[in-house]
């Protein structure tokens, strides 16, 4: 089992004869929003530790993520979502990912509830790798210090997480979003290993981009998203073949959107994509997304856009020839 959702589903793994936690895991908690440079640096840090150990290891997330939670729609746009998440730590060597629901109910944790239930009863954790800032519980009385005291007492190590700067900051995922908003998706590319993308499945929309003579693959994003705008991009189809297109990310303001979503045109592609899980990399920024007086303008609009795409592409290179 890779994916463990919710504290009784841990729990009645632990209880299993057999349980790949029969001898504990190393651990480590956070959002791991983006699965950066930084949380690969931690993520070989638990993997190392678990070899060295013979047990699982484990990355504790969490849905929604905390500031999700608190903050609703004021917390920070996602940079991926919970799937594509997932996916990335487990590409990353993890052998088990650990999501937990945060609601009202689990809130009220205190510190030391939370470390006999979830770590001590639930994971049997025999090392943890968490920041030294890293603060649990209702109370907030939870901290990197406790943690270490507690793990004295009852049989568990515990290990600061270790940190990579770039260009002289430290890689966040905070520092991703801010280059992210200002197109610096170079730099974004540099902090993440890779360039940003969002994967996700095709559902059916209103057929707007069809009437527009520009169809369109539609994913439907249940979070604000960290780029808006129009995008050359690079599209992954399920079978692996790679298409340039031109993408569109945000609340489509001219024809009254109200829910984010990533529309996705690729050029020269005449298939069915509906159901089907694509990956959308964003390689340039064409413009900001606007609000147009009339449908004819944005039509005239989307048609400048293909041109500029194209234009871009031939100037630097098609995913066939990357």
């Amino acid at each position: 089992m890779r994916l463990i959702r919710g504290l009784s589903n841990l729990k009645a793994l632990s209880e299993q004869a057999g349980s790949p936690l029969t001898r504990g895991c190393v651990a480590t908690i956070g959002n791991f929003d983006g699965v950066h440079r930084g949380h690969q640096v931690i993520i070989d840090q638990v993997r190392e530790k678990a070899r060295e150990l013979a047990v699982p290891s484990v990355v504790m997330v969490f849905e929604p993520q905390p500031q999700e939670f608190f903050r609703g729609a004021d917390a920070p746009p996602r940079l991926m979502p919970f799937r594509q998440k997932f996916e990335a730590l487990l590409a990353n060597g993890i052998d088990m990912v650990l999501c937990l629901r945060f609601d009202g109910q689990f809130r009220q944790y205190s510190g030391m509830g939370f470390i006999e239930d979830v770590l001590i009863e639930g994971l049997a954790v025999q090392h943890l790798v968490v920041g030294d800032d890293f603060r649990f519980g209702c109370d907030r009385a939870g901290d990197f210090h406790l943690l270490k005291q507690v793990g004295a007492d009852r049989g568990f190590t515990v290990e600061h997480t270790r940190t990579i700067e770039i260009a002289g900051d430290r890689v966040s995922s905070t520092r991703v979003r801010e280059t992210l908003a200002e197109n610096r998706l170079e730099l974004a590319a540099e902090l993440l290993g890779h360039p940003y993308r969002i994967a996700g499945r095709v559902v059916y929309g209103r057929q707007l981009g069809r009437q527009l003579g520009a169809p369109t693959a539609n994913l439907l994003l249940k979070r604000q998203p960290a780029l808006r705008g129009v995008y050359v991009v690079r599209v992954q189809l399920a079978d692996g073949t790679l298409c340039d297109g031109v993408a569109n990310i945000g609340l489509r303001p001219t024809v009254d959107g109200k829910q984010p979503s990533l529309e996705v045109h690729l050029f020269d592609f005449a298939g069915t994509l509906y159901g089907h899980r694509i990956a959308v990399e964003f390689r340039h920024n064409l413009r900001d997304e606007i609000r147009f007086e009339s449908v004819d303008d944005l039509k005239q609009q989307i048609a400048r856009d293909f041109d500029d795409a194209r234009a871009w592409i031939a100037e630097h290179g098609s995913v066939a020839t990357l």
